[in-house]
């Protein structure tokens, strides 16, 4: 990951209902969520989701796929791994410090 996307990524994150609805997209791991069950579930009124949502959509932080009248958003979690990676590339001054946690999640969980 560049420094530019790592920089669109975490300005997408740093506004707090906007972090909100990425930890709750992230939350029903690959099945995703509707925009109306999250504002349903975040009590957020559709338009201002629908901004926050494009946000984290442009910032290639989460997908969005149409089904037939609805869209279905999910975290995209390489891309939430690349900033993790982009983020602790230089820790431990050099020094291997572990094997990194890898983001996925299990179907059926």
């Amino acid at each position: 990951m560049d420094e530019d996307v790592a920089i669109k990524a975490l300005a997408a994150l740093a506004q707090g209902s906007r972090l909100k609805v990425f930890r709750a997209i992230v939350g029903t791991g690959p099945e995703g969520i509707q925009p109306g069950q999250l504002s349903a579930a975040l009590d957020i009124p559709a338009n201002t989701l629908s901004f926050h949502l494009k946000e984290l959509h442009h910032a290639a932080l989460v997908s969005v796929q149409r089904e037939g009248r609805f869209l279905r958003y999910r975290a995209d979690l390489a891309a939430m791994q690349s900033l993790m990676d982009f983020l602790t590339a230089h820790c431990c001054q050099g020094v291997p410090c572990g094997a990194p946690r890898n983001l996925t999640c299990e179907s059926g969980r």
